[in-house]
């Protein structure tokens, strides 16, 4: 609903203006989850603001699709999204992790709009989906579940149980993304535990897998899109991603999976995504 209509050229700034959001976000509240906010910033801006079906005007539609950030340290991402959606102002976003705040550092769906799920317990968010995604079949809902995995999360045992349930109970209302940027709070996850080839993986668990470039937006499209014509069987869009995307300094670093940046570093970030928005 609302301006779902974005062109691929607008959808390409709107994510940059998003990683403008978090890098200002972060550097304010001096601490943050930068990298994988930054991975992910081009799936989340398809979803919110060309694929989810939502209302900002009345976030509990009931038929609203249901979005659910598994990997919840990436909050400032999720946040910026749904500000510039029209969930709420703009100026909100300068009270990140501040007491007492609407933004907090992970999700609280009781303090935020348009939150169906409140997260940062990893491994937990598929789970939900699952579930959610069960209730809309049962009340013959349209509304289709979205769930954004980290990969470093699928080191947890539970992700694999509810990929397990989610085929059995052949929920094709269920899709998952997968934000692919090989890097966790402790270094590469294939040296920490060997996910590889994660979408054979997912295949023996039942799924229909889509492997794309993860910020490539006329990819990211074209998997929704085909995505929403898969029955019978649940579906993941794999997103290869580069961690801290956008932003040289950060890209590729595992100690910018968590911390806040400088001032200079602030400038620094800043004058690199003006540029990216001038290539745009």
């Amino acid at each position: 609903m609302g301006d779902n209509f974005l062109s691929v050229e607008d959808l390409r700034k709107k994510a940059n203006s998003i990683r403008k959001h978090i890098i200002h976000m972060i550097a304010a509240a001096g601490t943050g989850h930068p990298g994988g906010s930054l991975s992910a910033a081009d799936l989340v801006t398809a979803l919110y603001f060309r694929v989810l079906r939502i209302n900002p005007n009345d976030p509990k539609w009931p038929e609203r699709d249901r979005f659910i950030l598994s990997k919840g340290h990436a909050s400032a991402l999720w946040y910026a999204a749904l500000a510039l959606r029209g969930f709420f102002p703009e100026e909100e976003l300068k009270t990140f992790y501040r007491l007492g705040s609407i933004l907090q550092g992970h999700p609280d769906m009781r303090k935020t709009p348009g939150l169906d799920a409140s997260t940062g317990s990893l491994g937990q968010g598929l789970s939900m989906g699952v579930g959610m995604a069960l209730g809309c079949r049962m009340n013959s809902s349209p509304s289709r579940v979205f769930v954004l995995l980290g990969d470093g999360e699928l080191h947890e045992g539970q992700v694999w149980e509810a990929a397990m349930a989610a085929n059995h109970y052949k929920l094709d209302n269920l899709v998952a993304v997968m934000d692919r940027n090989n890097l966790c709070l402790y270094g590469f996850t294939e040296n920490i535990m060997c996910l590889e080839d994660v979408g054979e993986q997912w295949k023996a668990f039942g799924w229909h897998v889509i492997a794309i470039d993860g910020h490539d937006m006329e990819q990211i499209l074209q998997a929704f899109s085909e995505a929403e014509k898969v029955k019978s069987k649940p579906v993941i869009i794999i997103g290869y991603t580069t961690k801290g995307k956008g932003v040289p300094f950060m890209e590729n670093r595992v100690e910018w999976h968590s911390r806040g940046l400088t001032a200079d570093e602030l400038r620094k970030a800043l004058a690199a995504l003006e540029s990216n928005e001038g290539e745009a």
